[in-house]
C-alpha cells in the first residue's frame, strides 16, 4: 500500500576479499535495493496523509555461485538485520492525473561477514532512499498503480578496504512501477517492478551495471481480513560491470526468489505482511534466504 520500497540493506557489499577470489554481479556481490523487499499492497496509495512503514528483515547467505550457477568454494558467510522506517507524505495534490507522494526511507542496519575464518561486523544507518516523487492511480476499487522515482544516496558507512560496508558509495537512480489488485474475497497480486542506474563509486572507479528487478506476491483472501499465498523477486542484471572504463566479463548477476507470504488488513488503515523467501537459480551473486515484516501505521 505504499509507495516504493526501501533503501539498502541486506544488498551485502561482501567486499574486496571475496572480490579477489571470485567473479561477482555488481561491486561486492550486492545491489543498493533489497530483493524480495515488498509484499501485498505495493501499488495501491492511500488517501491524503502522512504515514510510517516499518520493514524489518533477517538475510542469511552462506553460498557463493559463479557465472555457471555452480557454488564457489569458499568459507563464508553473511548475515544482515535491519529495521527500515519509511516516512511517507501523500500530498492532496495531483498531476497527470495521479495522487503525488513523496517519502524517505532510513534503513538502520547490522551487517555481519564471514570470510575464510576472517570477519568483520557494522552496524549503522545505510544509504538513503529518496522518493522524489509518486504518483498513484486507482484505475477501479480493485486495480491500483503506482509510478515513481526513487534516489538512493550514499550515506552509509564505506571503507574500499574493509570486508563488511553498510553502504554503497554510489548513487542509484531507479524508476519504478508498481501494480496491485486487490480482492479481499479473491484473487490479491501485486508487483514492484525497478530498473536500476547506478552511477560510479569513485573511491574504486567501479561502476555497476544497470539492473532489472521486480518483487512480486501472489495469494488469495479469505475471511477476516487475511491473505495467504507465496512472494519473492526475480532479478536480472542487464550490462557488465566496468572498473577503470574497461568491461568485467562473465559477471552479470541473476537471481530468481519465492517462499510463503500472509497479510492481515484491520480495515481502518493498518496492515501487516510477513514473507519467508528462498533464492535460487543464482548466478554470481550469494544464494540466501530471507524473512521479512511489513507493517502500515498511518498517523
Amino acid at each position: 500500500m505504499k509507495i516504493k520500497k526501501m533503501a539498502y540493506l541486506a544488498s551485502i557489499a561482501i567486499a574486496a576479499t571475496i572480490i579477489s577470489q571470485a567473479a561477482l554481479a555488481t561491486e561486492g556481490g550486492g545491489s543498493t535495493y533489497p530483493m524480495g523487499a515488498e509484499n501485498y499492497l505495493v501499488g495501491a496509495l492511500p488517501p491524503p496523509g502522512f504515514y510510517t512503514l516499518f520493514y524489518a528483515e533477517h538475510y542469511t547467505a552462506d553460498t557463493l555461485k559463479d557465472n555457471n550457477g555452480n557454488t564457489v568454494p569458499i568459507n563464508f558467510k553473511v548475515t544482515a538485520d535491519a529495521l527500515i522506517p519509511r516516512f511517507v507524505w501523500v500530498t492532496g495534490n495531483t498531476f497527470l492525473g495521479g495522487q503525488v507522494a513523496h517519502a524517505i526511507l532510513i534503513p538502520l542496519v547490522r551487517l555481519d561477514v564471514n570470510v575464510n575464518g576472517t570477519g568483520q561486523t557494522k552496524t549503522g544507518i545505510g544509504d538513503l532512499d529518496i522518493t522524489a516523487v509518486a504518483l498513484g492511480y486507482h484505475h477501479s476499487n480493485k486495480l491500483h498503480s503506482v509510478l515513481g522515482l526513487d534516489i538512493f544516496v550514499p550515506t552509509g558507512d564505506y571503507d574500499k578496504n574493509a570486508l563488511a560496508n553498510i553502504g554503497r558509495n554510489y548513487w542509484t537512480i531507479q524508476p519504478v512501477y508498481a501494480v496491485s489488485y486487490i480482492d479481499p474475497a479473491g484473487w490479491n497480486m501485486d508487483a514492484k517492478l525497478m530498473f536500476d542506474f547506478n552511477l560510479k563509486n569513485k573511491d574504486t572507479n567501479y561502476t555497476s551495471g544497470k539492473e532489472l528487478h521486480f518483487d512480486y506476491s501472489v495469494g488469495y483472501g479469505f475471511a477476516n481480513n487475511w491473505v495467504a499465498g507465496v512472494g519473492g523477486y526475480a532479478y536480472k542484471q542487464i550490462t557488465t560491470d566496468q572498473q577503470n572504463g574497461i568491461n568485467v566479463p562473465n559477471n552479470k548477476g541473476q537471481a530468481f526468489a519465492i517462499g510463503p507470504s500472509i497479510k492481515y488488513d484491520n480495515g481502518k488503515g493498518f496492515f501487516i505482511t510477513a514473507k519467508y523467501q528462498q533464492e535460487m537459480d543464482v548466478r554470481n551473486r550469494p544464494e540466501g534466504k530471507a524473512f521479512w515484516i511489513k507493517a502500515l501505521l498511518p498517523f
